[in-house]
């Protein structure tokens, strides 16, 4: 995954490997590697904290960081849409730092491939990849509690998904915040399983091992038209405002709609699978397999049906 601190990300369209520049990676350290900023956790890991600090983002002063955090991270900002202020230039678009970090690809930037055996990425984000979960997957440290019945929060619902493949796809703070469907389907059931706001950067994990099923996420269990059953589950963080599902989920979807968005932090979306059913892209594989997470486009493939449902 890293050296030392390190983090290593496989560009899957450079055919480079590339090293991330963290965003708030002092404060990961300290927090999580430091004794102090250990004892001071709960208080940094509670939603009290997050949520006033995602509500701080909102505000129209908070506009003003957008300029230098575009410059530091060189984000393509052309490839987007304005924000409410319309007619200023787009750096200066948006009505708070919120806003341009839920910001929309513009028409056109993105499509999700369209033929039926392969799954759309379901967000724009740096994956893992396993073709089934077991008690000693590590992703990227020793991993039972990446069991599906821990992640889901549900022993009846959780059955489905033993032994399935599963896929983790995690967002920094420089990424485009929204996820979307991977298929065509519908919601069988949705709800929340409350939790912790901890950072899921792999430097926190490092300290963390139970950041995935300790922390607060909302799960939903999708019946889709060529991947079977997916248990679909959005993973708070530390300093993430709020979850959003901007999708009614009483009604189908299909492949590429908006499902939701986070509001400011970095997060994650896990995606557990049917035994069987479905088998992560090869470079992912390969790439998990030593420690390296992959970065993928949104709507680009991530999986391939194993057989016919």
């Amino acid at each position: 995954m890293s050296q030392g601190f390190e983090i290593q990300i496989f560009n899957r369209y450079t055919n480079t490997m590339d090293i991330e520049k963290v965003y708030g990676d002092g404060m990961v350290k300290f927090a999580y590697g430091n004794p102090i900023g250990r004892l001071l956790g709960p208080m940094i890991a509670s939603k009290m904290l997050s949520r006033l600090y995602g509500k701080s983002q909102d505000s129209l002063k908070s506009a003003k960081k957008v300029t230098p955090f575009l410059k530091n991270f060189n984000i393509p900002i052309d490839q987007y849409q304005k924000g409410s202020f319309k007619e200023n230039p787009i750096e200066t678009s948006y009505q708070s730092f919120n806003e341009f970090f839920i910001r929309a690809f513009k028409e056109g930037q993105r499509t999700f491939s369209q033929k039926y055996h392969e799954m759309g990425a379901f967000a724009e984000a740096r994956y893992f990849g396993h073709e089934n979960m077991h008690d000693e997957l590590k992703i990227p440290v020793k991993g039972s509690m990446l069991r599906a019945v821990d992640l889901i929060g549900d022993h009846a619902l959780a059955k489905d998904f033993i032994g399935g493949p599963l896929m983790i796809a995690r967002l920094c703070p420089v990424d485009y915040h929204r996820y979307h469907y991977p298929d065509h389907g519908k919601t069988l059931k949705a709800f929340t399983v409350s939790g912790d706001l901890h950072s899921v950067n792999p430097l926190a994990l490092k300290y963390r091992e139970d950041i995935f099923i300790k922390n607060e996420r909302r799960v939903s269990i999708l019946e889709t038209e060529h991947f079977g059953k997916l248990a679909y589950i959005e993973v708070g963080a530390t300093c993430v405002g709020k979850i959003v599902q901007s999708f009614d989920e009483s009604q189908p979807f299909k492949k590429g709609d908006e499902k939701g968005y986070f509001l400011f932090g970095g997060s994650t979306v896990v995606l557990c699978g049917e035994k069987g059913k479905w088998t992560p892209s090869q470079d992912m594989l390969k790439n998990t397999k030593a420690g390296i997470e992959t970065y993928i486009q949104l709507g680009d493939a991530v999986a391939q049906q194993s057989k016919r449902i």
